[in-house]
């Protein structure tokens, strides 16, 4: 597509953006469109995150903020014996992502959309939980998102984080204070992926805003 967009070639913007990908050693068909993050390729936070992510094949894994879907459905295939839930705010993606989990036959996942855990299924708890973070999201964002996903976690659950280098300082504090623990897997020139571990049971509970 060249730099010149006129009313003749606009309508081609209108479809649908289509590119293949081996994550994990698993091949996949995406569609996805203009507006949604990286439509044409794999991110490469996404692809670091991806190599340091260690899923059971029983795992039940969520994919919080999953945009048109690869590390959910990364995640489905590599758990094929658990459920993975794949989120998003954006109505837009949560479509994209349904539309790739059933164009790569991927029975065992729930794409829907929820802000954070708002929509998650009460009782649904996880094994692995894992985020590509928006990088202008806001500190307070973040807060929801990990102390929510600590109140549906199992014991010995993880919580993977690809976010870029300037929020790594923050991440390994707030893991800190809210799971008691981080660990930096990698950081390289952009990006930083880190983990953190449910080590045992809280008290916390998850408490759906009222409406």
């Amino acid at each position: 597509m060249t730099n010149e967009i006129n009313a003749q070639t606009v309508g081609r913007l209108r479809e649908d953006l289509k590119f293949q990908a081996t994550l994990c050693e698993h091949p996949f068909q995406f569609q996805t469109t203009w507006g949604l993050f990286s439509p044409r390729a794999i991110d490469e936070g996404t692809e670091l995150l991806l190599d340091y992510m260690d899923i059971k094949p029983d795992a039940n894994c969520i994919d919080l903020g999953c945009g048109y879907g690869p590390l959910g459905m990364t995640m489905a295939a590599m758990a094929p014996g658990g459920i993975t839930h794949m989120i998003d705010k954006d109505f837009v993606a949560v479509d994209y992502a349904a539309r790739n989990a059933a164009l790569n036959a991927l029975t065992n996942v729930e794409v829907y959309l929820s802000n954070g855990f708002s929509h998650v299924p009460d009782g649904a708890r996880f094994d692995t939980v894992v985020s590509n973070l928006p990088a202008k999201a806001g500190k307070e964002l973040y807060y929801l998102y990990f102390y929510d996903a600590l109140a549906r976690m199992n014991v010995g659950a993880t919580f993977y984080v690809v976010t870029i280098n300037g929020l790594r300082g923050f991440i390994k504090r707030v893991f800190g204070e809210v799971f008691g623990n981080y660990d930096k897997l990698k950081q390289g020139k952009q990006y930083t992926v880190a983990v953190a571990t449910k080590t045992s049971e809280t008290e916390l509970s998850f408490v759906k805003p009222q409406r």
